[in-house]
């Protein structure tokens, strides 16, 4: 038995909900180890799966494959981003109203241990500042006091390709970022961590320990009890996590990175936008994976499993 991820490498609930259907019917879909390039088989039968997490900024197409999922009697668990940027660093996410809306109804229909509000990743820019995150958090809070029980941040993490890509957006649209010291993004938890408080929900820190501060906790995103309590039987997995300082329990993605057309500007998961966007349009929904045009099947064994062949995945 395991957990399935579905994905921190993309957002399968916005923009491949169909895709999830056919895969989530027929039992099983593939995806590619990102390193090698090789496929692997994900068997997603109820026999196999434990629960789901789903990660999205835009929940509403994929609320009726939340039914069929509650259907089977899997559990499961949505990583709710809304963050309510400005259009510059957002500038296709769905209004932050809508996806409140949706995590109330997801939250009246399946519990409140069903959805985890996500304010992440935690931006500075000349319009996105200390007090403006004080002032957006708190009136965010304060429309899903009730719904969820839980909110997760983390402060953006500048690699490489995040740097050269927030540079390109800056230098075009005419705003600034930086990334502060760590004494301020402490200050800016603490006040977060406050306004959770009094909204109800406890706040925690993905993979970030510097930051987990006055009663901040370290986020389990893949969380085995959230799941159990979700689920109503015991759910138990490894404590293994993705990079250094995850908290979370061992699961399988099935995403894929280079896959997600929402075009932040912050987005670690998108090296190249355009190539994510021709992704994006031209995946088949009815193949076994996300998108297969670059995937080398040079693997002894390998058949495509609707032929009706054995597979070594």
């Amino acid at each position: 038995m395991m957990i399935v991820s579905a994905s921190y490498k993309t957002d399968i609930p916005a923009f491949y909900g169909e895709w999830f259907r056919n895969r989530f019917q027929a039992g099983y879909c593939m995806a590619v180890n990102p390193v090698s390039k090789k496929p692997f088989r994900v068997d997603l039968s109820r026999r196999a799966v434990d629960g789901f997490v789903f990660w999205t900024k835009n929940c509403h197409p994929f609320l009726s494959n939340l039914k069929e999922v509650a259907d089977s009697g899997a559990p499961f668990v949505v990583q709710y981003t809304i963050n309510g940027y400005p259009r510059i660093v957002e500038h296709s996410v769905v209004d932050c109203s809508r996806s409140i809306n949706d995590v109330r109804l997801i939250s009246s229909e399946y519990g409140t241990r069903v959805v985890v509000w996500r304010y992440d990743p935690v931006l500075f820019t000349d319009r996105t500042g200390f007090d403006f995150h004080v002032e957006n958090f708190a009136n965010l809070a304060s429309q899903l006091e009730g719904a969820t029980d839980e909110v997760v941040i983390s402060f953006a993490q500048i690699y490489r390709k995040t740097r050269r890509n927030l540079d390109a957006a800056a230098s075009r649209l005419g705003f600034s970022w930086s990334d502060p010291s760590d004494t301020l993004k402490r200050d800016l938890t603490a006040e977060l961590g406050s306004i959770s408080h009094q909204h109800g929900m406890r706040l925690a820190v993905c993979s970030q320990r510097a930051y987990a501060v006055c009663g901040a906790e370290e986020a389990r995103c893949i969380d085995i009890a959230r799941l159990t309590s979700v689920g109503g039987r015991p759910i138990r997995a490894p404590q293994r996590g993705n990079r250094p300082e995850c908290g979370c329990f061992l699961s399988r993605d099935i995403g894929e990175y280079d896959t997600c057309p929402h075009g932040c500007e912050y987005c670690y998961a998108v090296n190249n936008r355009s190539l994510a966007l021709h992704r994006y349009q031209n995946h088949d929904p009815d193949s076994p994976f996300l998108f297969s045009s670059e995937v080398s099947f040079e693997v002894e064994g390998w058949q495509d499993p609707k032929d009706g062949q054995k597979s070594l995945f």
